[in-house]
């Protein structure tokens, strides 16, 4: 991404990061903090809990209902392919034990103001974990949504989160 942004001549971002998203801007915001300027990351965590770890390692269309799978399906435009590729990737971040590592004193290098946004309900990652980033991360702000699976900002939340949104990057 770095080396992206660079090519575009762009210093300085605001981002939205969701899940692997939110945990690749954190990498960017640890990495090189000049060139976050405030982030929201959405349903990601500093590290993978173990319990979260086991979920990893059995992580396929089985797991999800079709209504989960269907809304997989609409936000993933390259289809099945891109599904079992997303559902690899998941369990193979349940063994690598360095990839996703972000300590308080890591976290504590970020610079950019960031807004965490974490369902209360999240089946993936205990919403502890945001209470952990906001806690590490200096300018941080925490919002729970109530009864907010991961990804908590589709659907009926969309439009507040949407306005939420707005209003932290001005």
């Amino acid at each position: 991404m770095h080396a992206l942004l660079g090519h575009l001549n762009i210093p300085r971002i605001k981002a939205i990061g969701l899940s692997g998203g939110g945990l690749t801007l954190l990498h960017m915001a640890t990495s090189a903090p000049a060139s976050i300027e405030s982030m929201i990351i959405v349903s990601a965590p500093p590290y993978f809990p173990e319990q979260v770890r086991a979920i990893q390692r059995q992580y396929s269309e089985a797991m999800l209902g079709e209504a989960d799978m269907e809304r997989m399906r609409q936000r993933h435009p390259r289809g099945e392919a891109q599904l079992r590729e997303l559902f690899a990737m998941s369990r193979a971040f349940a063994d690598s034990y360095d990839d996703v590592n972000f300590t308080p004193p890591y976290l504590g290098t970020i610079t950019a103001e960031t807004l965490i946004v974490f369902g209360d309900r999240d089946p993936l990652y205990p919403v502890s974990l945001a209470f952990e980033l906001r806690s590490a991360i200096p300018k941080s702000y925490l919002w729970v949504v109530p009864n907010g699976g991961h990804g908590p900002i589709f659907g009926e939340q969309a439009p507040q989160f949407i306005d939420t949104a707005r209003r932290f990057f001005r």
